[in-house]
């Protein structure tokens, strides 16, 4: 039930992230944006999915056939599967039984996110590849080259919190921001994990691989009707699914600010579903505002400014846990 629960949450925070960004830009930009469909625009997604449903799908005659219909399942799958080890909230009391509001509690929780974060790589990689178009391989291998300069940033920025707890367990590192989130102690982490981040799942500014004036649309170019919905739908997930992850990691998690036992044990998720609509606010907004950065750029910022930030931020913080703890 609770898999079921989470894929069926992300699926449809999907949809309607969507259409926040689209209402958030319109604002943004003195218009209107997405209001016919249903009250207040509400039925837009739906609208978007039929129409993707029955959109003709059409597949290269030279593509790899098999590897370009497989490679949009491996994009998306791992965008459902990684929030499996985030927390929502504390243990509570439903129909007389002690329920623990997640999935699961891995004593290995962080390298779980790491290790899966890795993989969607994979799906965008053999897109381009499969596709046999110019500019879909060069997004393909432009993902590749971010996501890859991007996650030694971003594993280094995760290690801090996972130090500053003493576990790798997401309720544990949790549990340890009761009084006081990570954010204040390692806001150089935060900020490291924020941008490498973005880099991760290509937004803005860092949306190299799909860049549509140089690439008309990247790794995703020959792809149309649900495929191209799958690419879409595993970008939004990404979006929230790091959003909840750096909501747990640094910024109390459901544990802050409201005690998380109020409300029966529920006030652990509102705290938790507030960061991240700020967090997917920020995300939009920066689309809204920075320009792209040119690719050199990109790949000097994630080799020579984060990556020996994010190193010299884990060395100073290892020295003061044992000087303190000593």
């Amino acid at each position: 039930m609770k898999s079921l629960f989470i894929i069926l949450f992300m699926t449809a925070g999907f949809a309607y992230v969507t259409l926040l960004e689209r209402r958030v830009l319109a604002r943004m930009q003195v218009r209107i944006g997405p209001n016919r469909a249903g009250p207040f625009g509400l039925l837009q997604p739906v609208a978007d999915g039929v129409k993707l449903i029955f959109k003709e799908e059409l597949i290269p005659a030279y593509a790899d056939k098999f590897v370009f219909v497989l490679a949009p399942v491996l994009t998306v799958i791992p965008a459902l599967i990684i929030t499996a080890v985030v927390p929502w909230g504390p243990q509570v009391m439903l129909f007389g039984r002690p329920v623990p509001l997640y999935l699961v509690d891995l004593n290995i929780g962080v390298l779980y996110i790491v290790a899966v974060t890795s993989i969607s790589v994979y799906g965008i990689a053999l897109a381009g590849w499969s596709s046999n178009n110019k500019y879909a391989t060069m997004g393909g291998l432009r993902a590749t080259a971010q996501m890859i300069s991007y996650e030694l940033a971003l594993g280094l920025a995760m290690l801090a919190p996972v130090m500053m707890a003493g576990s790798m367990s997401m309720v544990d590192v949790v549990e340890s921001q009761r009084t006081l989130p990570f954010i204040v102690l390692q806001p150089v982490a935060f900020l490291i994990y924020f941008m490498s981040s973005l880099a991760e799942i290509n937004r803005a500014p860092f949306d190299m691989p799909e860049a549509e004036q140089e690439l008309t649309a990247g790794y995703h170019t020959e792809y149309s009707g649900m495929k191209f919905a799958l690419f879409f739908m595993a970008e939004y997930i990404k979006m929230i699914a790091v959003a909840m992850i750096g909501s747990t990691l640094f910024l109390g998690g459901y544990a802050w600010p409201l005690p998380p036992e109020w409300l029966g044990g529920f006030a652990g998720p509102i705290n938790l579903l507030a960061k991240v609509l700020v967090w997917l606010f920020v995300i939009i907004w920066l689309r809204a505002t920075l320009p792209r950065i040119r690719y050199d750029r990109l790949m000097f910022y994630g080799w020579k400014v984060l990556f020996p930030v994010a190193l010299v931020n884990i060395v100073i913080t290892a020295v003061v846990i044992v000087l303190v703890g000593g």
